[in-house]
């Protein structure tokens, strides 16, 4: 046979394949017997293929409902709320009737006058709730590989507008208006959307083994910097969730719903949600769900589908999409699909699933659940502002009546500051003191921030500010029981995330209104520093131990300045500087220094102190060998497998935008065989789960990594997988080690070492429990605890900071702290009885994580190896732990020798 004959038959072989495809396609129907508009244009039409057929990239989501918004403009109003780290739109489409999309400012107006009892009688209340349309939101896709829910917000706009005759369509349209946001993460969906497509071959493949349905490193789960961003609600990292949420705060749609996907071997999932749920949420949202979850179950039962609900998936956690809702008073919502990772995969029990299929169980739920908000419209607005009414009430009423957040200028003014920032961000009142004022029996200085729970995010405050937020006595015992028979817990996320805590500023919780000279402020993010005391004669000093103090110093760094550290305190007349100070000397600078540092104050927001005289007080002068010189470092950060993409992202993110300092990512394969003497700092992010870096790297790479630090380098481990690989064999940079668990006095299994085991009596069925435990067993796994840790005052590493930090703390790995003449352990667990801040922890945990090493340095020749056992970056809100962080990477080299260079 010749080519000129193969050529036809190929050709043959995939226009059968396609046909026989398109066959099967065309016969299935998404919501069998509607009768649709033929003016309004399908998928198809507009794409080239119909809904379920082909994964759809964010342009075509975007070309497909911007036709739909050309063809029907009266009834879909397409609105930019932001772009990605990628420069891809961001969108939220309003569909609904004509008249109600005509009046869309008239609506926003109107939720906004229902948000605020204040203002808002409860007869003007009831004449809005009368009139208004119930806003229901519609997110999807939020994950970037979680790939059906973006295609059933095509199809769910397109039924709304083209199905005719349909009673369920015509109330929604009458009742409601959707706020469909297509695509929350369109960074990670073109990313898994290219990956697939390089992997597609002949057809289809079903085999969970297929390359199509396994992503390689880091996945298109997370956005450009590889965060997680339901993980992101709260704290307000990344523009796709600030857009969002500043409109969500312009419409406050009482009904939101998060459509995400799950594991294949899975069905559907839909609220109401597990326990525990937290207990700042108000006891008619739950009530609600059961609503939602009804009607879900109703369409489901009548098509098929099977579902299942109050399993897995909880309320706890305030920072998922479906949380942080609830808190200005929406019923949030999340729903699962079994996702298919692929047009099509056969799951454990050898059924095949389809794309389409995920398709439409996400779009069935989507309108199932505006019909249920339809079907409720005047209760859910009625509940919205209930909700936002006991708010204010409670406020007055409870316990802690106000939070003060004191500004003091010698402490972690820019820690204050963002936080303001963030509660204001979050639709939060915040007031300025214009002056010193006196409350609770304690005096406070002007610029000091006040926050009244008499409001209607009281909930929402409390949730983020109180130093604990308690799970339910019921849920923890049972989490008990299951641990003593060996069955894994229900914990889902983290337990403990006080923003106070994580960024270690200081909140005072006060039981009454405060008084005094209060103004209602927006704070900005990063409030313009600026030069005091006018133009030096002989130096510029920054006080250290602030996120805008490491901003000037990466600013100045990129600008070429010279810049010197001290590592003592020092005094100079009234003012005390911290160690860590930065020292501008006016004769080692351009002449233009002053101009410079004074732009750059502005950016970064620090505090810049001009002086004349190198004389002090107190402590070292200017040119003391306890002042260093300040080397601009080159970062490298080990990046692709072994590490974690959520840590390798998130410590980018905070040295490249919250700071402002370039790194250069490194595939860790290529550290093994690169010069790392053009680098003088070399980050880890901790490993993925089961991944080593003794893997990837192997013995020559490892090898490479301890000559570089003896030539000069620092190395520096972010999190326990990292710091145990600088503790390994292999590495040998830590004199570390992990800890197994510890035993209580009598444990053991009696080994005689004979290979029999020494007989035992039971006494007790708590005797019986302790000898089912394995002997050589972790400690008890954290989960998502904050714990506090005393540091060193006297090691460089711990310049600028307080006494002690909190540091989030998750899994099971301990480390032995390091010998005198080892190393140094900066920062060290406090006792048993202190050690936990924040969350919930097993008492064996925290019995043997006391005094265990949160932060290590060891010399090695030139170098420094530097660990943390818990990772700094960890979603990039650990404020608090920044200039720990910053010191590692910025002091390190200026304390260690200059990296060769040939």
């Amino acid at each position: 046979m010749n080519r000129f004959t193969v050529l036809p038959l190929l050709c043959l072989v995939l226009l059968c394949g396609m046909i026989s495809g398109v066959s099967k396609a065309q016969d299935f129907e998404y919501w069998p017997g509607t009768e649709y508009d033929a003016s309004v244009p399908t998928a198809e039409e507009i794409l080239g293929y119909r809904i379920g057929d082909r994964i759809t990239p964010h342009a075509g989501l975007m070309k497909y409902l911007e036709a739909l918004e050309s063809a029907m403009p009266d009834q879909v109003r397409i609105v930019e709320y932001a772009q990605s780290w990628e420069r891809r739109r961001l969108v939220y489409a309003f569909v609904g009737s004509a008249e109600h999309i005509g009046a869309l400012a008239d609506v926003s107006e109107g939720m906004e006058r229902l948000a605020d009892p204040r203002i808002t009688s409860r007869a003007s209340a009831d004449s809005l709730i009368a009139s208004l349309p119930v806003i229901v939101n519609l997110s999807y896709s939020v994950h970037g590989n979680e790939i059906s829910p973006s295609e059933a917000a095509l199809l769910t706009a397109y039924h709304l507008l083209a199905a005719r005759n349909d009673p369920v369509v015509d109330r929604i349209l009458k009742e409601t208006i959707v706020m469909i946001d297509p695509v929350q993460n369109p960074d990670g969906r073109d990313r898994f959307v290219h990956n697939f497509e390089i992997a597609e071959g002949l057809e289809p493949n079903a085999s969970p083994l297929a390359a199509e349905h396994n992503e390689p490193w880091p996945g298109g789960r997370t956005n450009h910097y590889y965060f997680d961003l339901n993980r992101d609600w709260i704290s307000l990292n990344h523009p796709e969730t600030l857009g969002r949420v500043k409109v969500l705060q312009e419409y406050f749609p009482p009904v939101f719903v998060d459509l995400h996907e799950m594991g294949s071997n899975a069905t559907y999932y839909f609220a109401p949600e597990a326990i525990p749920y937290n207990p700042h949420l108000a006891r008619d949202q739950r009530e609600s769900l059961q609503l939602f979850g009804r009607n879900n179950a109703k369409w489901f039962d009548h098509y098929g589908f099977s579902y299942f609900t109050r399993e897995v998936f909880d309320a706890f956690y305030p920072g998922y999409g479906a949380s942080w809702p609830s808190y200005y008073g929406s019923v949030a919502m999340t729903y699962e699909q079994a996702s298919a990772r692929g047009l099509v995969v056969r799951r454990s029990d050898q059924s095949v699933m389809h794309f389409r299929d995920t398709v439409r169980h996400h779009f069935v739920a989507s309108i199932a659940t505006s019909e249920t908000a339809a079907i409720n419209r005047e209760q859910l607005l009625a509940d919205f502002y209930a909700y936002r009414q006991s708010a204010i009430e409670e406020g007055r009423s409870e316990e802690i009546r106000s939070y003060i957040l004191p500004r003091k200028l010698d402490g972690n003014t820019s820690g204050v500051d963002k936080l303001a920032w963030l509660m204001a961000y979050h639709g939060v009142e915040v007031q300025q003191a214009g002056s010193d004022f006196r409350a609770g029996g304690k005096n406070y200085p002007a610029g000091s921030y006040v926050i009244s729970l008499a409001q209607p995010a009281k909930r929402l405050i409390r949730t983020l500010l109180d130093t604990h937020v308690p799970m339910s006595s019921d849920f923890i015992a049972e989490q008990e029981r299951r641990r003593s028979k060996g069955i894994g817990d229900q914990i889902y996320d983290v337990t403990a995330w006080s923003f106070p805590l994580m960024y270690n500023v200081e909140t005072v919780a006060v039981d009454r209104q405060v008084e005094g000279n209060l103004t209602m402020v927006d704070p900005a993010l990063v409030p313009p520093g600026a030069i005091t005391g006018g133009r030096a004669e002989v130096a510029y000093l920054v006080p250290w131990g602030t996120q805008a103090a490491g901003r000037l110093l990466a600013a100045s760094l990129r600008a070429g300045l010279r810049v010197f550290s001290t590592d003592l305190a020092f005094a100079q007349g009234d003012r005390r500087y911290p160690t860590g100070t930065l020292i501008f000397k006016v004769k080692d600078n351009p002449h233009h220094l002053h101009e410079t540092l004074a732009e750059i104050a502005v950016s970064s927001g620090a505090e810049v102190i001009a002086t004349d005289t190198g004389w002090v007080d107190e402590g070292p002068n200017f040119g003391s060998n306890n002042v260093v010189y300040m080397r601009k470092p080159r970062i490298a950060l080990a990046w692709d497998r072994p590490t974690r993409a959520y840590n390798a992202g998130a410590t980018r993110f905070v040295v490249e935008r919250q700071i402002g300092y370039p790194v250069t990512p490194i595939r860790t394969r290529q550290i093994a065989t690169a010069d790392l003497r053009d680098f003088d700092v070399l980050l880890l992010p901790d490993p993925g789960f089961g991944a080593t870096y003794e893997d990837v790297l192997g013995e020559r790479g490892t090898r490479r990594i301890r000559d570089w630090v003896r030539s000069g380098g620092t190395v520096v481990g972010l999190g326990s997988g990292a710091t145990a690989f600088l503790a390994g064999g292999m590495a040998g940079l830590l004199s570390t080690a992990r800890e197994d668990q510890a035993k209580e006095d009598g444990e053991g299994d009696g080994d005689t070492g004979d290979g029999d085991a020494a007989g035992r009596i039971f006494g007790t069925e708590e005797e019986y429990l302790r000898a089912l435990k394995s002997d050589d067993s972790a400690p008890p796994a954290t989960q998502g605890v904050l714990l506090k840790a005393g540091l060193d005052p006297d090691h460089w590493l711990a310049a600028g900071r307080d006494s002690t930090v909190n540091a989030l703390v998750s899994g099971s790995s301990i480390f032995t702290p390091l010998k005198l003449d080892e190393g140094n352990n900066v920062a060290v667990f406090l006792g048993p009885d202190e050690v936990l801040a924040s969350g919930f922890a097993w008492e064996g945990s925290t019995k043997q994580l006391a005094y265990k090493p949160l932060l290590m340095e060891e010399r090695h020749g030139r170098g420094l190896a530097i660990g943390f056992t818990a990772d700094p970056n960890f979603r990039a809100y650990m404020d608090g732990l920044n200039i720990l962080f910053l010191n590692a990477i910025f002091r390190g080299p200026a304390h260690a020798g200059a990296a060769v260079t040939e």
